[in-house]
């Protein structure tokens, strides 16, 4: 089988797709990648929920500022004229329809868009959905990234959600390391898919059904490994 992007990869590929001059909330863990990857000639405003407008990529080395996290506690970097609130002003943002995008990640997504991303039913599991619930109905648009099956090869992309939901027909579009899909009224419909990928073997590791259009979509990766629509 052909190999699955990597989660950078992914994340590179929605960093991509996100237009210009739009607001992006990015969630916790998988999705704080995405900011690495922002085009240079976009201008793209990143929110974070702990309180940053402006938020920059990943800091390293002597740029590292202990004070300045993101929402995974990762250190990271300011643009010019960023601002920093607490939180009622950042749930202000993320629940007053302000955000154009919020990318999050995902245990399960349903065909219907619901999320659920917060509890699993892990023993050692500690349920907490922060600011997620509000992100999932407070932007116009979610994004969901993840990893298309489960550490056990079950699939994450489903008929109904199982574990406890953080919001229902709330994602517009799944990304992971085998295929972009879109929910829409009538469905999922695949978006692009990984080259050397086939439609069965997709709809094989999906338990929700799929469309797929005709002609459709791959994902290459060019010769630097990134990730392009063709």
């Amino acid at each position: 089988m052909q190999t699955p992007l990597t989660r950078q990869q992914v994340a590179q590929l929605l960093a991509n797709d996100i237009p210009d001059g739009a607001i992006v909330n990015l969630g916790i863990g998988m999705p704080t990648l995405v900011g690495d990857y922002l085009p240079p000639d976009k201008d793209i405003l990143l929110q974070s929920e702990n309180g940053i407008l402006g938020m920059g990529p990943a800091a390293v080395g002597d740029a590292i500022d202990p004070d300045l996290i993101n929402a995974s506690r990762l250190p990271i970097t300011l643009l010019p004229g960023a601002s920093v609130t607490e939180h009622t002003i950042s749930f202000a943002m993320m629940r007053g329809g302000h955000l154009d995008y919020a990318v999050l990640g995902a245990f399960q997504v349903s065909e219907s868009g619901d999320l659920a991303n917060w509890k699993t039913d892990a023993a050692d599991a500690i349920p907490a959905v922060g600011g997620a619930m509000d992100l999932a109905v407070g932007a116009k648009q979610v994004l969901a990234i993840m990893e298309h099956r489960g550490r056990d090869g079950a699939p994450k992309i489903l008929r109904r959600c199982r574990y406890p939901l953080t919001g229902a027909g709330v994602v517009t579009r799944i990304y992971t390391d085998l295929a972009v899909i879109d929910v829409t009224p009538d469905g999922l419909r695949v978006h692009a898919v990984l080259q050397g990928i086939s439609p069965d073997f997709l709809q094989s590791v999906t338990e929700a059904p799929l469309q797929f259009p005709d002609p459709l979509r791959t994902i290459q990766l060019d010769p630097a490994g990134t990730p392009r629509y063709v």
